[in-house]
């Protein structure tokens, strides 16, 4: 998946989790929960999506590095690759 993709994915997710949020001004290097109220369960549901539908692991220890859009997307880009 190209970078494009997985940002696009990661942004579907979100709205499917926090519909009633408005994403379009998401700032790519802001963690996620200081832009929109996402609580911590919410974060979880959004790491669970990412394995259910692209059977990615990511370990607690990592959750930080998905804290914000970019960092998400650099995150999982070289374990999207082949998808």
């Amino acid at each position: 998946m190209t970078k494009e993709q997985i940002r696009a994915t990661i942004l579907e997710i979100i709205a499917q989790i926090i519909p009633d949020e408005d994403l379009s001004n998401l700032k790519g290097d802001v963690a996620i929960r200081e832009q929109v109220e996402l609580d911590s369960m919410d974060f979880l549901d959004i790491i669970m999506e990412l394995r259910k539908r692209f059977g990615i692991e990511v370990p607690e220890s990592d959750y930080t590095e998905l804290a914000s859009l970019d960092g998400s997307v650099a995150y999982l880009e070289p374990r999207m690759k082949e998808l």
